[in-house]
């Protein structure tokens, strides 16, 4: 694994807390602490690592795994990583997580470091046109009210203005934030509760929200609200074959992160994933995998690949798709 990558951040966190153990662990043991910090993808990656110590980071006693690193061990930031946090903050984006005297007090403190990259360097050919105004103040309060409700499970009230004209207000708990790379727009997984008191969910762009408030009302404790998300999914999820020829695993991974999946190998460089979904992520899906490349063929379900065939029918003939998701 290299010094420092973006991509495998998460990678270092599991690792991290691995290695601050002070006990023995066994493999099932590394295994849990990796699925609930990481991806389940990422035991593809790192139990192989550790199973034949070509990182050299844990004593190995019979079934057991002792940590080789010091509970005084600390890992200065290097020059790379300095740059790369430089980077972040020239991102638009990145006023939705900091306030403004956070962010000053970072480019302070990094006052002397060149970013890795700059936002002018990035020419985006596949992204559509008119993405979300992340400079606006009503925007950036909008979301950071949304973030802080997501994170104490909080109702909120919100004034809507749907595609097609509609306004709508009601009262929602917002369950997650997601990323449209491909419109470059927040769309917000909330639900939202009917006359029958059963709970729906619902996908909102946050750009189209005329007025957030938090409200005093939070949501019960013992309700998950990922479980209510997994419920909405299709029962057979859409199976891709990934052929790891030039890196595709990894670009793989990375092109789909914000789905919910299951990776195994099933062959020699051939790996199967299966992604998770509704049908409010299907567009989007369906356009993301045929972006992707050779190297990943769909095999099912039925109803995702015959979508997959009649998209790709249009596409010959020139006929419309409708690509805009949101």
């Amino acid at each position: 694994m290299e010094l420092f990558s973006e991509i495998y951040n998460c990678y270092y966190q599991v690792m991290r807390h691995l290695l601050s153990s002070r006990e023995a662990l066994t493999i099932p043991d590394i295994n849990a602490q990796i699925y609930k910090e990481g991806f389940a993808e990422s035991l593809l990656s790192i139990i192989p690592k550790i199973k034949n110590s070509s990182w050299n980071l844990f004593k190995k006693d019979g079934e057991l795994y002792l940590s080789r690193i010091s509970p005084s061990f600390l890992m200065p930031l290097s020059d790379l990583e300095k740059s790369y946090l430089k980077a972040l903050l020239s991102d638009k984006r990145i006023r939705l997580f900091l306030d403004t005297k956070r962010l000053e007090r970072l480019n302070q403190m990094l006052s002397g470091v060149s970013p890795l990259w700059k936002p002018e360097q990035f020419i985006y050919y596949d992204r559509f046109d008119g993405g979300d105004p992340f400079d606006s103040i009503k925007y950036q309060k909008h979301f950071s009210t949304l973030l802080h409700a997501v994170k104490k499970k909080q109702y909120v009230e919100i004034d809507y203005t749907a595609p097609n004209g509609n306004r709508v207000h009601h009262y929602y708990i917002p369950a997650r934030l997601e990323y449209s790379v491909k419109n470059d727009k927040f769309r917000l997984l909330a639900l939202k509760q009917t006359k029958d008191g059963k709970m729906t969910l619902e996908t909102l762009n946050v750009a189209r929200m005329d007025h957030v408030c938090l409200t005093e009302k939070s949501l019960s404790a013992d309700i998950d609200l990922n479980e209510i998300i997994r419920g909405s999914y299709y029962k057979e999820p859409a199976t891709l074959r990934i052929e790891d020829r030039r890196n595709a695993l990894e670009r793989a991974m990375l092109h789909f992160a914000n789905y919910e999946k299951n990776t195994k190998k099933i062959g020699e460089n051939t790996y199967e994933c299966l992604i998770y979904y509704n049908q409010n992520m299907e567009t989007e899906l369906l356009i993301e995998v045929l972006s992707f490349g050779p190297m990943l063929t769909v095999t099912g379900n039925k109803q995702f690949l015959e979508k997959v065939k009649e998209r790709l029918k249009k596409q010959k003939l020139g006929m419309p798709v409708g690509d805009r998701v949101f």
